[in-house]
């Protein structure tokens, strides 16, 4: 399991990293306009996260906004952002993640505003990487009733669609739930240029036990 962010040093460098990974976002074309949100744990009950109303190519260490578990603000001179209950919901029921993003990567979400989530057991890297994508029922983003919504699907899942909204991922470490991010819309562009060619071909159910097992072994989100 990754650890929350202690000490000083380690806010300030948990603060730069955010905003690394909000201009990846950017740059990769995972988000768009305001779009996406960015957190991490600092501590057992104080949570950083990107502020509401910025393009996340614009952000840096000083907009960001320190909040409590329950979205008390503690620190900063922005609002946070609007998904904040999404974020702190995973928390909250699961002490094991320390990162969450969310953002709207082109091809997922077209799969989410289709009403499909990714299959589970086409892609290796998928399976090892990622694990099962749920997809979570819509409801007005920026809500508590989304973060409802997310309650059912957090125990076994690090990664959401969000029907005709976007994705979310989480991990122990900020650097792991990027990656899921990015291996989510990769996932889904392969699977959408599978469809084109012809059918997407799953893989054998005991391929799938021997990824699950290594997923297991190597400790893969804890």
């Amino acid at each position: 399991m990754g650890d929350p962010i202690r000490g000083t040093a380690g806010i300030a460098a948990a603060r730069r990293d955010v905003v690394r990974v909000c201009r990846r976002l950017y740059e990769r074309g995972l988000i768009a306009g305001q779009d996406g949100n960015v957190s991490v744990r600092l501590g057992p009950d104080r949570v950083l996260v990107t502020p509401a109303g910025l393009s996340k190519c614009d952000v840096v260490e000083a907009d960001l906004v320190e909040v409590a578990l329950d979205g008390t603000k503690r620190k900063g001179k922005r609002f946070a952002s609007s998904e904040l209950a999404v974020h702190l919901a995973i928390y909250r029921g699961r002490p094991d993640v320390n990162a969450v993003v969310h953002a709207h990567p082109p091809t997922a979400t077209g799969f989410a505003v289709a009403g499909e989530t990714l299959p589970a057991n086409v892609l290796p890297e998928l399976v090892y990487g990622v694990g099962p994508v749920a997809l979570v029922p819509y409801e007005t983003p920026g809500t508590e009733v989304l973060a409802e919504r997310f309650i059912p699907y957090l125990e076994g899942h690090d990664a959401w669609l969000l029907a005709s909204h976007g994705a979310v991922t989480a991990g122990p470490s900020l650097l792991l739930a990027h990656q899921r991010m990015e291996s989510i819309e990769h996932a889904a562009r392969i699977v959408l240029a599978a469809r084109a060619v012809g059918r997407v071909r799953e893989l054998p159910a005991a391929s799938i036990r021997a990824l699950d097992a290594a997923r297991r072994e190597h400790r893969i989100g804890d």
